[in-house]
């Protein structure tokens, strides 16, 4: 047989390359993009050909001022949007937003002096960072941090601005902002104006950001020497209508995420960027009462990757009643083209579209928008220019520039967005405003948290979680505030318990899901992992004090160390303070704890507060006072001290009954025994899960 010459060799492998390419176009390369289709990437942080260097993306789309946002719940992401938006039509200033977990931060020293960077940073539970601000925090206070220059001081080129969301109610009040901004001026940086803080926990969180930003953008403009100018509205978005599509065409996003859930084949990792459509394995009712529902409900993940450990949270992607998205649809005038199919596209290059396109009007609103959201002041200020009449756009006017006004008329009301154009147009349609200015200024749906109530070592591939309805009745309200993601739950439970045509307090939701995807009943979810957790040595006794639904994660803790028991382990103390109003209605789980107790022998305890159940109202911080002695015993014996439910009175009361009993039992000041619960915080011997 003849020998192949070098030339025949590569004449070959040509054609063969070339056969391969021919079979792959479309399938390994040439694939028209999803922007969607990388949510998987993006969520893990691998997003292929975009840089990670954050001055080369300003550089190469022009940009002078980057607002990076730290946040868990997307309203630090909708404060540095407007920003950016506000930064551009009043001073012309060449803005994006940027995720901090997008980005490397060695070269922010090499940002020049021209630029300005703004930081909008919310602080988590008991001062955590938020998930996507992990890696920046720990680098920007990290006790040598490395730059890519040697500049002395690192930061002195860097001009900053720093504005923080946090809730008094926890002892770390908007710590990351605090330990951000002194870390960058420890490096030398400039901040330019005061390091705003907004309170969640008071209720002015919107109040606090306005009342920050205006001096901020004066001291800005003087120094990068800026000319304020009339705010036009000028759009981020275009919306394109295709018709050639509709609803039915299986290219277009009924509410789906990403594009495997469009094309029914989702895969994991199942995360903030990707949930899980879970099973319902059950649900129940927990009260015993017809006008209050408290749910146990069951996902189950055996299916999936996911996995939780006692003590995380289960994240709920909820979707948004029928009755509002009706009305959001029918004020704009787009009840008859809901079923429209539309592509969103960036108008500037920085932008990022919230959701998967091409869509539908109702799809929109129906799953990606937080419609049912009470509306911001500034909010309705951009609105005004496109109201119907001069009438309405005098009172949009008048809310959006008066904080007193507002709040009387809209605030204390809990007026989401379609029900203030509703009353300030009179029953007119606002067809005038672009539907872009609606994706610009409405924070995107957020998925839901929820301590998790089950134990993984009992049942790893099953979660469970505890919820109230909720329920808000408001004064000058005809009907209740409702919470949108428990009566979604609430109408999921009615369906799995037999309700054809579920309608919790007369709304109803889509839980079939977009293209009936949901059926079946599953419900959309992910994991979050929490650091709120039993200690890793089970002879340590533990104090949990969980009145109403802050005793679910304490069910997990409870089976949990039941599950070891049963499994011929020996557990310490494990003492349980629970509230409700009356033993008959709300005992949450009360036939668990007798078993538990069975189970489990002396080392469980469940202590009771029912606080209509005599004349004198009971809470469980008065039944913590009530047992001083063993309580201080237990934590001499380095007992873990854990609460969980509502921070603003339970939590704060739980507290300070906490530093009396240790001063009063230990004969120290009550300043001495502040600082050793100090100190059991900062050793994690005190813990909270708590919400405002």
């Amino acid at each position: 047989m003849a020998e192949l010459d070098t030339l025949d060799i590569i004449v070959l492998a040509a054609i063969l390359l070339g056969t391969v390419a021919y079979f792959t176009k479309g399938k390994l390369w040439g694939v028209a993009k999803d922007p969607y289709a990388s949510s998987l990437a993006a969520a893990s942080g691998a997003k292929a050909g975009k840089t990670r260097n954050i001055l080369e993306k300003m550089e190469e789309s022009g940009k002078n001022c980057i607002i990076f946002y730290g946040s868990q719940t997307g309203t630090a992401e909708d404060y540095a949007s407007r920003l950016a938006k506000e930064g551009k039509s009043r001073y012309g200033l060449e803005t994006m937003v940027a995720d901090l977990e997008d980005y490397d931060y060695d070269n922010l020293d090499a940002i020049p002096e021209d630029k300005v960077v703004m930081f909008v940073l919310a602080t988590y539970g008991e001062g955590e960072p938020t998930d996507n601000a992990v890696d920046f925090y720990e680098f920007i206070n990290g006790d040598s941090p490395q730059f890519t220059l040697d500049n002395e001081p690192a930061l002195g080129n860097l001009n900053y601005v720093a504005f923080g969301l946090g809730n008094n109610t926890y002892e770390h009040y908007n710590i990351m902002v605090r330990n951000v901004d002194k870390a960058l001026q420890k490096l030398g940086a400039h901040r330019i104006g005061q390091a705003g803080e907004g309170d969640d926990g008071a209720g002015t969180m919107e109040e606090d950001f306005l009342a920050w930003k205006d001096p901020m953008w004066k001291a800005l403009a003087e120094k990068m020497g800026l000319e304020e100018r009339e705010a036009v509205y000028e759009p981020v978005f275009g919306i394109v209508e295709r018709d050639t599509l509709t609803a039915e065409s299986p290219e277009v996003y009924l509410g789906e995420p990403n594009k495997t859930h469009l094309d029914g084949t989702p895969k994991g990792p199942f995360n903030a960027h990707n949930p899980y459509i879970a099973p319902i394995a059950e649900s129940y009712e927990l009260f015993n009462v017809k006008d209050r529902n408290c749910l146990h409900m069951e996902v189950d993940i055996s299916a999936s990757n996911l996995s939780y450990q006692t003590g995380d949270h289960l994240a709920v992607w909820p979707t948004n009643p029928g009755e509002e998205v009706d009305r959001f649809l029918n004020v704009l005038g787009l009840t008859e083209k809901r079923k429209d199919v539309i592509s969103v596209k960036a108008l500037e290059p920085t932008a990022k579209v919230p959701f998967p396109t091409p869509t539908t009007f109702d799809a929109i609103v129906r799953y990606h928008m937080e419609i049912c959201a009470p509306v911001s002041r500034q909010f309705l200020a951009t609105l005004a220019p496109f109201a119907p009449d001069e009438a309405s756009k005098a009172e949009m006017t008048k809310l959006g520039g008066d904080k007193d006004y507002f709040h009387d008329k809209i605030n204390v009301h809990h007026l989401n967005i379609g029900r203030v154009l509703e009353i300030v147009g009179k029953g007119q349609k606002w067809s005038n405003v672009p539907f872009s200015a609606f994706i610009e200024g409405i924070t995107k749906l957020q998925p839901r948290y929820y301590s998790i109530s089950s134990s993984s070592l009992e049942q790893p591939k099953k979660i469970s979680i505890t919820c109230v309805v909720e329920e808000q009745k408001l004064p000058g309200r005809e009907d209740p505030f409702r919470g949108v993601s428990t009566n979604y739950l609430l109408a999921l439970k009615q369906k799995q318990n037999g309700d054809p045509n579920p309608s919790p307090y007369g709304l109803t939701y889509e839980i079939t899901g977009p293209r009936n995807k949901y059926d079946g009943i599953h419900v959309p979810v992910h994991v979050r992992h929490s650091n709120f957790k039993l200690p890793s040595d089970p002879l340590k006794p533990v104090i949990m004090v969980g009145p109403g639904t802050g005793v679910a994660p304490f069910r997990g803790f409870v089976r949990e160390r039941r599950k070891m028991v049963e499994n011929g382990q020996t557990v310490g103390k494990t003492i349980l303070f629970f509230g409700c109003r009356k033993s008959t209605e709300d005992f949450l789980y009360s036939k668990e704890w007798e078993e538990a107790k069975q189970v489990m022998g002396d080392s469980f305890e469940i202590v009771t507060a029912f606080s209509r159940e005599s004349n004198k109202k009971v809470y469980v911080q008065h039944r913590l006072k009530e047992r001083s002695k063993e309580i201080n015993e237990l934590l001499e014996k380095k007992a873990y001290f854990y609460v969980c439910g509502d921070a603003a009175n339970m939590a704060r009361e739980v507290h300070n009954v906490l530093g009396q009993i240790i001063s009063e039992e230990r004969g120290v000041p009550e300043a001495k025994a502040e600082d050793i619960v100090k100190n059991m915080r900062a050793s994690n011997q005190y813990q909270e899960d708590v919400w405002s």
